[in-house]
């Protein structure tokens, strides 16, 4: 590929460099050549060359001699290349691998590329700053996503942001070709616009990557540099992704790469290394093997610039970047020992060479250097500098041309809140569409409408203003009732609470306890308990309520009737006959419960429509017909009562209660006319709050209505509360 040319070209030059270096090298000569299979990938240095110079002559700084020794391998990106070299003196290019961090396992292997300590922690924070909180991850089955998600999970908490789903791909192709399905369904039904994915590229979470691609998944990408080969293949299409996001080790930049491409002719190139033995693919070419002779027919002096395909990459990646330094510390451990054989004085006319193992007798994690980027390189892994990142946008442009511009960096040496520099001028976000993408119903389109955020849930909480205020008030109310309960239980042989049946007493104010106790159950997360229990509760504890006023008021009427002589009422007075309305009352509107239950019951209704920026979490009443005939029923029990209770409030008594339950009734019914229109023109939580509102407010009104003179008399006006007054 162009990813491996350039493995190549930035091996060439660090090389190249080093030979003309008097001062670093001087009389020895590094080459290399490259082992290539499909399961090994190396690149061999060697400390001498043969003769580069035309017609016999000499070039500075290059011995003519045939024989070489192999002093250092370079392999990369797959860490089973690496393990493979035994006692070789190596050093890998690729991705970290912690297995290849033990000692005693592989003393004489290095890895170039730092450990990525803070890689969760940069992706997280980019994700914070957009409000991408809903989010995919895919990694690979191994140690090293195992490793990622770890960390990944551990930056979740502390920026808000929460897992979709996650994807662990294996890296046999044969297990995973089973489960392909799998994995491709949970990414495209899942409604996170954000997917992560970590790993090796040479493996098969780069054939998932590049199948749901091709496959036209629309997401936003966010993954590590070592994967722009893969992003930048011209078979995909131009709107498969929504944006591309990629992080890179910050490292200076090698002013003399590009140029070095663009000056390099075929004629530089020795007879092992072709444009065809390294890959004519790397320039979107395909040549047969039997017309190689062709490629002779291009002039010497042709540039390789002019033979680049518009995808190659000039800039220098990662692996690059390592490739050029680990041939640099291959170069200064080589000075290090000329300087110690300075002193040994060798035999006159002995050639001065090295084994790899007298490489590895110098402690290379000792090697610390400044490379001509201007940038510190140390081979000892405790001291090389972790978690500061180049943060890079994929724009892409017609006819499938795509560029990486870096637009921010990261930094978690800088306080909390300024570890994220990001110019976001310079982020290319897909636009100018032929057709506009809907953002999905739980998430709605930003002020630029270029990219969608996640709507926030919404529900009448607890922890609401208003959601807290109605709590205190129905808990208010609550330990109100009780104290009055308290004080009529206390004084239950006073005149004025046998005179307005203390029995029908207790059980209206434990009703109304009730009352204000079930409004709690519209606050807080709706579940389908919560949404059953709402309307059974309210309308059983509301009737008993209502036909406990109507059982009283029937008993007022009854006992001034019964005064007159010879009337037959005494025998359902004394028989205590009004108390049976109550337990009627509550078998009926129990009977239409029921039949609400069996029939429709209320369920839960998840409404992302009715407000832009948020989801509605309510409970559906279920059947609205049945809804409002267990209303109608309240209402046709209220009606009685007030009707009753009006006709007997002129009746002459010490302890008539009637205008009492009168006035009562009156607030009850105003407070359940005045909830219908209002009921029906609001929505989410402030349809709830309008409900748990009119609960309280009419419990309220039959609680202040009927026992608050009766308390104050108690309490504060005893000497009324006799028969003579």
């Amino acid at each position: 590929s162009s990813q491996d040319y350039q493995f190549v070209l930035a091996l060439r030059l660090a090389t190249k460099e080093i030979n003309r270096n008097t001062h670093l090298l001087p009389n020895i000569t590094l080459i290399f050549w490259t082992l290539s299979d499909k399961n090994f990938d190396a690149i061999v240095l060697s400390d001498t060359l043969i003769s580069l110079g035309k017609d016999g002559e000499g070039v500075p700084n290059y011995t003519c001699i045939t024989k070489a020794s192999i002093i250092a391998v370079l392999t990369g990106p797959l860490w089973s290349s690496s393990s493979r070299l035994g006692l070789y003196f190596t050093i890998a290019f690729g991705s970290f691998y912690s297995i290849l961090s033990d000692d005693e396992q592989f003393p004489y292997l290095y890895q170039m590329e730092p450990k990525d300590t803070y890689l969760a922690s940069a992706m997280v924070s980019l994700m914070a700053h957009f409000s991408w909180n809903w989010v995919g991850l895919v990694v690979s089955d191994d140690e090293q996503g195992v490793q990622f998600l770890s960390d990944f999970r551990g930056q979740m908490k502390e920026n808000r942001v929460c897992l979709a789903f996650v994807n662990m791909i294996p890296l046999r192709m044969q297990l995973y070709m089973t489960r392909a399905h799998i994995y491709y369904e949970q990414i495209m039904t899942s409604s996170a616009n954000v997917v992560v994915i970590y790993g090796n590229v040479n493996s098969t979470l780069a054939e998932s990557y590049r199948w749901w691609k091709y496959l036209g998944i629309r997401r936003i990408w966010f993954s590590t540099s070592q994967w722009d080969n893969v992003i930048n293949q011209r078979d995909f299409n131009i709107d498969s992704s929504l944006g591309t996001f990629t992080f890179s080790h910050h490292h200076g930049e090698i002013s003399g790469f590009k140029n070095f491409i663009q000056t390099l002719k075929l004629s530089d190139h020795s007879e092992k290394i072709t444009l065809t033995s390294l890959g004519w693919i790397g320039f979107n070419c395909s040549v047969a093997s039997n017309n190689f002779k062709t490629l002779k027919d291009w002039s010497s002096n042709t540039s390789f610039e002019s033979l680049m395909w518009h995808n190659f990459n000039m800039a220098m990646s990662d692996e690059s970047y390592n490739i050029y330094n680990a041939v640099y510390a291959v170069a200064h451990s080589l000075h290090e020992m000329l300087l110690y054989h300075v002193d040994m004085q060798p035999v006159a006319g002995e050639k001065l060479k090295f084994q790899h193992w007298q490489v590895v007798w110098l402690p290379l994690y000792k090697i610390q250097f400044i490379n001509p980027a201007g940038d510190t390189v140390t081979m000892n892994q405790k001291e090389k500098p972790h978690g500061q990142y180049d943060i890079f946008n994929i724009l892409c442009f017609s006819q499938g041309l795509r560029t990486k511009v870096k637009i921010g960096e990261f930094s978690p040496f800088f306080p909390h809140g300024q570890q994220l520099y990001l110019s976001e001028d310079m982020i290319e976000w897909v636009g100018d569409m032929d057709q506009c993408v809907q953002c999905p119903d739980d998430q709605y389109a930003n002020v630029k409408q270029n990219h969608c955020i996640h709507k926030s849930v919404m529900y009448l909480a607890y922890e609401d203003p208003l959601g807290m205020s109605l709590t205190c008030m129905a808990l208010f109310l609550t330990a109100l009732a009780v104290v009055m309960l308290g004080v009529f239980v206390k004084h239950r042989d006073t005149p004025i609470v046998k005179a307005n049946n203390r029995t029908l007493s207790y059980i209206l104010l434990l009703s109304l306890i009730f009352c204000f106790l079930c409004s709690l159950l519209f606050i807080g997360h709706p579940n389908t308990i919560t949404c059953v229990l709402q309307q059974t509760t309210f309308g059983l504890a509301f009737t008993v309520a209502v036909s406990t006023v109507l059982a009283k008021t029937l008993t007022v009427v009854l006992a001034f009737k019964v005064t007159v002589p010879g009337r037959r009422l005494r025998g359902l007075l004394v028989s205590g006959a009004p108390s049976y309305i109550i337990p009627i009352c509550t078998l009926i509107q129990l009977i239409l419960c029921g039949v609400w239950m069996g029939t429709s019951p209320p369920f839960i209704v998840i409404d992302p429509q009715s407000e832009l920026e948020h989801i509605t979490i309510v409970c559906n009443k279920g059947s609205v017909t049945v809804f409002y005939c267990v209303l109608g029923y309240l209402g046709s029990l209220a009606l009685g009562a007030f009707t009753v209770a009006f006709m007997a409030r002129n009746l002459p008594d010490t302890f008539n209660e009637a205008k009492f339950l009168t006035f009562s009734m009156l607030v009850f019914c105003s407070v359940w006319v005045t909830f219908l229109p209002v009921y029906h023109s609001t929505k989410g939580k402030a349809m709830v709050a309008v409900e748990v509102f009119s609960i309280l407010a009419s419990s309220a009104g039959l609680l202040g209505c009927i026992f608050a003179p009766k308390c104050f008399i108690i309490l504060l006006r005893s000497d009324q509360n006799s028969l003579q007054n």
